[in-house]
């Protein structure tokens, strides 16, 4: 593979970085920067076809609930995390550690355990959703929830099994195409229970 010459991508202004990008073959998804201790770094971006993001006042205890009621994994950014600030890209007040690892403050995600993720970042490239700390309260009613389906005949376990997450039961719902149960995450966001 021929190497690149130095200020090829955009964001490549030094031979460091652009030694980093001949050593991830170039890729266009490759992202280089310094930070500010004046350290250069280079990560991939992961191409992701799309997320839901849901705001939250605590992402890592959303997160904990969701993988909890889909089955789904909290996605391990430690890797990333602690790579970013051994170069001093980024300052450790935007991080913290939860259960013995370092994460994102102010992020958290959870992923379809079957889907595939990028090994270098942690980050799922298909179904995931990603909580965002935001500093104002939930409001108003979602106008975007999501449905959880449960198996035939086992509607009223799985509203159990949720409450005992920390689901609460808003209201059941009876009509012509069907019954469901309407329930809140911890920090109120309505979902369905089919």
């Amino acid at each position: 593979m021929r190497r690149p010459e130095v200020g090829t991508h955009p964001s490549d202004r030094s031979p460091v970085a652009a030694g980093m990008m001949w050593q991830t073959g170039g890729r266009a998804d490759t992202r280089t920067g310094t930070g500010p201790a004046g350290y250069n770094w280079c990560m991939t971006q992961p191409v992701l076809h799309w997320k839901l993001v849901v705001d939250a006042a605590d992402p890592h205890a959303q997160a904990g609930f969701w993988a909890a009621a889909l089955g789904y994994a909290v996605e391990d950014n430690s890797a990333l995390v602690e790579r970013l600030l051994a170069a001093n890209a980024v300052p450790r007040a935007i991080t913290v550690e939860v259960g013995g690892r370092a994460a994102w403050r102010d992020l958290a995600a959870v992923r379809h355990p079957d889907d595939p993720y990028d090994e270098q970042s942690g980050t799922g490239l298909g179904r995931r959703i990603l909580f965002q700390r935001v500093p104002e309260p939930k409001t108003t009613k979602n106008r975007l929830h999501i449905d959880v389906h449960s198996a035939a005949g086992r509607r009223v376990d799985e509203v159990a099994r949720l409450g005992a997450l920390g689901a609460f039961v808003l209201r059941h719902a009876r009509e012509p195409g069907g019954e469901w149960t309407v329930m809140t995450d911890p920090e109120g966001n309505e979902f369905c229970v089919h």
